[in-house]
């Protein structure tokens, strides 16, 4: 089974890495996808986070890492996806993801008939990484913090070149 675990992964954290990891043990293959959220102030550009969850994830076997753009579902159904994974860290992400998933399915669903709907599958955070996010990261770092317990260290690496300019 083919799936995708999407996001802006700006910057990609270990909570990140714990739902790919736990993913691509799950499934045959997995797609990263990297996609642009032009309502988050990013760090990286997109091409620059492709490159470090890429390095990230070399030691996972049939884990891919792409861009995306457009409709989930679009790229669900042209690209052979079966399933979108999502990490939940708390019940907010779940409001959020479940209302997400519904719609996914009803949009597939209305393509045609050689594809089944496109089915979301919630995981949990692992509780390590529950209180980990993009947002606090990219916050820490930019008032001079340490992140280096919270991002691997080739990003770590790039956050401390990004915020010394």
């Amino acid at each position: 089974m083919r799936v995708i675990c999407p996001g802006s992964f700006d910057p990609v954290t270990y909570g990140h890495l714990d739902i790919v990891t736990r993913a691509a043990n799950l499934f045959d293959e997995v797609v990263v996808g990297v996609a642009t959220n032009t309502a988050k102030n990013s760090l990286f550009t997109p091409e620059e986070r492709i490159e470090l969850m890429r390095t990230s994830l070399a030691h996972l076997p049939g884990v891919e890492v792409c861009s995306i753009s457009g409709l989930m579902v679009d790229f669900c159904l042209e690209n052979d996806i079966s399933a979108i994974i999502k990490g939940l860290r708390f019940a907010a992400d779940f409001d959020h993801e479940l209302q997400m998933a519904q719609m996914n399915a009803r949009l597939s669903t209305t393509a045609p008939a050689t594809h089944p709907a496109v089915e979301t599958i919630l995981l949990p955070t692992s509780v390590e990484y529950a209180f980990i996010s993009s947002t606090l990261v990219r916050e820490i770092a930019t008032l001079g913090g340490d992140v280096t317990a919270f991002v691997p260290d080739v990003v770590s690496e790039a956050i401390r070149a990004r915020t010394a300019r």
